[in-house]
């Protein structure tokens, strides 16, 4: 047993972040999501870190059919580019992976080659040219301008400055606008040029008698600066639309902006009109269901070990798994990231994994996600979300319970609660536990949030006198109708009690 537990181990290790053409895992598809990825439609799949996007875009290209092939883009390689050269190195990706398996997908004809390499070369003088500043811009600095004061007098308002901009609000509307204006240059000879692709790449497929379409799969694009995203897409849906092409994006849901209105004109693809949502999140709204699709992860990985199902349960007692996955707050990652870090720890014991186990390893978990949102996030917003994880958990400490609700009204309304909120669910310091629920106190509809378990478990003040609501049993949505309720007055009053300074070791002291 010892040996097959090392195995699986390393088979752990080994697949916690997926390569290219990894053989070894299996995407556990429970909801038929292969077969959705693998039609000719364009899509967005949405979820958080670790739960699974580049493995289901992998095996999606995987189970293509012959006539199908997938050209493979993760934005974290262009995070450091600025713009439009960012839309350039995508382009010039595109048209090099062509080249690169021109032969192999397409045939030997020559012209195939030189209509390629007509297009390669074309992106690159572009790219070489310097941006032309715009007259513009200092209309738009004029806007600007303008509009941070009434954003000022708004939040002056409102009491609440966090920091936190919704991406449809009029500072984002003028940071495109901007970012427009300022590389107006590439972008109109960008835009005068498509066409001319257009019209090459048609008769590239038109010549190819093997390959009749080309999926194009860009991951990650939350690593691209968010005024630049739409951008980016938009370039990418116009340069798809009526041709053999079809794009497969991968990102944060509410760290992306895939759309935005311009002087009244649509930019960027718009959600259900030029693209499908995919959606391969599970969280706490039906906790089952993220546990069995846990388990069946585990479960797999314990097969390549030579584990049996049996043998995967025994490593857990009590509530031990169901624990595993609250704290990894049902990311599939997260969760085989603890068990790893728990295993070894509970060897010495009966070599099963319990609650308490769980708890002691959950504060290091929390470590790393507030790790991961200060690289993920714009550096303009990383002050306001660690302001609002303090602000939060301040609030299940002083309320002393794990949940809290929101008002479905002050969510739509108030930007930078909706900006904090969705945000934090993105890089999983909070987790949804349900929408639409009324609440016995007040009128209205709210959504419950899970603060996660790191935020609290190590602290030794709170031993016996927190009120944890254990989101996997049956009466946990009942219990969060009672729940404290977070309002915008509590977070106005309480901002100024955030600490000025080493914000992130009061986050993380004892």
């Amino acid at each position: 047993m010892a040996e097959k537990i090392l195995k699986l181990r390393e088979v752990i290790t080994e697949n916690l972040r997926i390569q290219r053409h990894s053989d070894s895992v299996t995407y556990v598809d429970t909801d038929s999501l292969i077969f959705d990825l693998r039609a000719k439609q364009n899509h967005a799949i949405f979820a958080r870190r670790g739960c699974g996007k580049t493995l289901l875009m992998f095996k999606s290209a995987e189970q293509a059919s012959d006539e199908i092939r997938t050209i493979y883009l993760n934005c974290e390689d262009f995070k450091r580019h600025s713009f439009p050269d960012v839309l350039l190195e995508i382009l010039e990706s595109v048209f090099f992976e062509l080249q690169q398996n021109c032969t192999g997908w397409f045939g030997k004809k020559k012209r195939l080659r030189q209509i390629l390499d007509e297009v390669i070369s074309d992106i690159f003088s572009i790219k070489e040219r310097p941006d032309e500043s715009s007259k513009n811009i200092t209309v738009e600095e004029s806007r600007k301008d303008n509009s941070t004061t009434s954003a000022s007098a708004g939040a002056k308002h409102s009491g609440l400055n966090l920091g936190l901009k919704a991406d449809k609000s009029s500072a984002a509307s003028i940071r495109v606008e901007q970012a427009f204006q300022e590389h107006q240059s590439k972008l109109k000879e960008l835009d005068k040029n498509l066409p001319g692709y257009k019209r090459k790449i048609r008769e590239f497929f038109e010549i190819s008698r093997k390959v009749k379409f080309v999926f194009i799969q860009i991951d990650d694009l939350y690593h691209l600066d968010r005024v630049h995203q739409a951008f980016v897409v938009d370039y990418v849906h116009r340069l798809c639309k009526d041709l053999p092409l079809f794009f497969k994006i991968a990102t944060l849901r509410h760290a992306s902006t895939l759309y935005v209105d311009r002087d009244g004109q649509p930019f960027g693809a718009q959600e259900r009109h030029d693209f499908q949502p995919v959606s391969i999140d599970y969280d706490f709204g039906d906790f089952e269901k993220t546990r069995r699709r846990n388990l069946a992860i585990l479960e797999g990985f314990g097969r390549i070990a030579n584990m049996s199902k049996k043998e995967i349960s025994e490593l857990f007692k009590g509530q031990g798994f169901s624990r595993l996955v609250m704290a990894g707050g049902g990311v599939p990652r997260d969760v085989m990231s603890l068990f790893l870090e728990i295993l070894p720890s509970v060897s010495q014991g009966d070599g099963k994994i319990g609650k308490d186990d769980v708890r002691i390893s959950s504060r290091s978990n929390f470590e790393r996600r507030i790790e991961e949102l200060k690289q993920d996030s714009q550096d303009q917003e990383q002050e306001g979300l660690l302001k609002g994880i303090y602000l939060i958990r301040e609030f299940c400490l002083e309320r002393k319970i794990n949940i809290f609700n929101i008002s479905e009204e002050l969510l739509k309304k108030n930007d930078q609660v909706r900006g904090l909120i969705y945000r934090l669910l993105d890089y999983r310091i909070i987790h949804n536990c349900g929408s639409a629920l009324t609440h016995k106190s007040q009128a209205g509809t709210f959504q419950a949030f899970a603060i996660d378990i790191g935020c609290y478990a190590h602290l030794r003040k709170l031993e016996g006198r927190f009120n944890e609501i254990d989101v996997s049993t049956p009466q946990a949505k009942e219990r969060m109708r009672s729940a404290p309720i977070l309002t915008l007055e509590w977070l106005t009053k309480n901002q100024e009690s955030v600490p000025n300074k080493d914000l992130e070791d009061h986050l993380l002291a004892d």
